[in-house]
């Protein structure tokens, strides 16, 4: 599986960890940054991963914050993203196989480099389950994205050209 990971600087040790980890269970592991300790702003590397994934560039996508929180909320600002804080193994594998969660989030400063790892190895190995309910639910999320990016395209647009489109 093709892997794109990413971090900040309060993430930076566990993603260095776990793409030597990605690597030894054989995965593909596209490093997006950041590359050292140097305070970075977690948006820029949570975006990184979630347009990777919507691209196809990678399969799944990891990121590591501080505590995960604030990477999830940029991530998931990127339509089609599903990123969800995953502290327990639990949801690793429910967010895939029910929610379709495309990127996992973890906290750097929260869990240890084993927990790290049990939660990579349920999220990787963990398939959607295409049941009804789940795709209904899906769909839901989707509809709720939809709207609102429809909302923000008609806010954009210039006032001549809501005026000609009368």
């Amino acid at each position: 599986m093709r892997v794109a990971i990413g971090s900040d600087h309060a993430g930076f040790q566990l993603k260095e960890i776990l793409k030597t980890y990605l690597t030894g269970l054989r995965h593909s592991v596209l490093d997006l940054g950041t590359h050292s300790t140097a305070p970075v702003d977690y948006p820029d590397f949570a975006e990184a991963v979630g347009l990777a994934v919507r691209q196809g560039d990678a399969d799944r996508g990891i990121m590591i914050c501080g505590s995960g929180v604030g990477a999830s909320i940029a991530a998931n600002k990127i339509p089609k993203i599903r990123a969800g804080v995953c502290h327990d193994t639990y949801s690793a594998r429910q967010g895939v196989e029910h929610d379709d969660m495309n990127v996992l989030v973890m906290g750097g400063r929260v869990i240890g480099e084993e927990v790290a790892h049990e939660l990579v190895r349920a999220f990787l190995k963990a398939k959607f389950t295409h049941d009804e309910r789940h795709l209904r639910r899906l769909a839901k999320v989707e509809a709720i994205e939809r709207r609102y990016l429809q909302k923000n395209r008609r806010k954009a647009r210039p006032k001549s050209a809501d005026r000609s489109s009368r």
